[in-house]
């Protein structure tokens, strides 16, 4: 096929990188490891997103290819903790329940009584259960993913891209035939092009690491409380979106937020917070060509785990179709 540079190794670029490799391309991937949002210690698998409840297109087939690659690079060997234990989402009331309903098709889904939903602090209208949900260690896939491509792997950060490839910062240049942007919240602002900056958006957000799991599943309405490859977290994207990059910040009034809402799903005595983890997240889809030689994964925002690699599958399988 030819030389394919990603740039950018979260779930974007590592999706781009597996399936490139499986095309017959040589990839190199290059990482600055910086802001890197993919590497959250428990990502949510939830094919009903936020309090709105609405399902994304082709939700289901995110989550199978999800977890078929899950199983197959577990099958060869990479340790990727994960739980497909399906997500449980309390409502608050009737209203919000209909609000669900409606949004839901065909999309497998049980409706439990407050009793059924016994891990749930008391007070819960009902809770929708997500057989096809579940959690999974970000970074660890990530790694796996890139392990398998076979890519090599280059840290540094991108200062140029163009048709031969991309010119590092340090001034190494590297050549290939297609260059991929995967680059993220931080790699958006660091695009000399500029494309597509003014239509994504840039939202922070932070969870805290516990020192036990909360429960055999994630919980989720507001925050989530899920078990992680150690313990358990309690995250949710809460800051106001922003132009451009910034470096996470955690203030305090962010912190109360977040254990108000933790505390509202399941009582956390007992739960110790060992330490926080943060991240920002891009949104505002671009999946495709932006320029001579170069295309582009950005924008997945909170659906990362849940569409990148279908996203990543099918961009791959557009490129290839191109003559190099």
């Amino acid at each position: 096929m030819g030389h394919l540079l990603v740039v950018g190794g979260g779930i974007a670029g590592a999706s781009v990188a597996y399936w490139a490799a499986q095309a017959g391309w040589q990839v190199t991937v290059v990482d600055a490891g910086r802001a890197t949002a993919s590497h959250v210690p428990s990502a949510l698998l939830n094919p009903v997103r936020g309090q709105s409840g609405k399902v994304p297109p082709r939700a289901s087939e995110g989550l199978a290819l999800t977890w078929a690659l899950v199983q197959g690079l577990t099958a060869q060997g990479h340790d990727i903790p994960h739980g497909q234990t399906g997500v449980l989402r309390p409502v608050p009331d009737a209203a919000v329940q209909s609000r669900f309903q409606r949004h839901l098709g065909d999309l497998p889904h049980e409706w439990w009584t407050p009793e059924q939903a016994r891990e749930l602090r008391p007070g819960w209208h009902a809770a929708l259960y997500l057989p096809q949900g579940g959690w999974l260690d970000g970074a660890a896939l990530c790694r796996g993913l890139l392990a398998a491509s076979g890519a090599a792997l280059v840290a540094a950060e991108v200062q140029q891209v163009s048709r031969e490839g991309a010119q590092l910062v340090g001034g190494r240049a590297l050549f290939a035939d297609r260059v991929v942007w995967c680059g993220g919240s931080l790699g958006a602002g660091q695009r000399t092009q500029g494309q597509g900056a003014a239509s994504q958006s840039h939202r922070a957000g932070t969870l805290l690491t516990l020192a036990g799991s909360p429960g055999p599943r994630p919980l989720s309405f507001g925050a989530y409380l899920a078990p992680a490859a150690q313990g358990g977290v309690l995250g949710a994207t809460f800051e106001r979106p922003a132009a451009e990059w910034q470096p996470p910040q955690f203030p305090l009034s962010s912190l109360d937020w977040l254990l108000d809402k933790g505390q509202r799903l399941r009582p956390l005595a007992g739960l110790d917070v060992t330490g926080r983890w943060s991240g920002t997240r891009l949104s505002g889809l671009r999946a495709g060509p932006v320029a001579p030689s170069e295309w582009e994964l950005s924008g997945l925002g909170s659906k990362g785990y849940l569409l990148g690699p279908l996203l990543a599958r099918e961009l791959m399988g557009r490129l290839s179709a191109e003559p190099v």
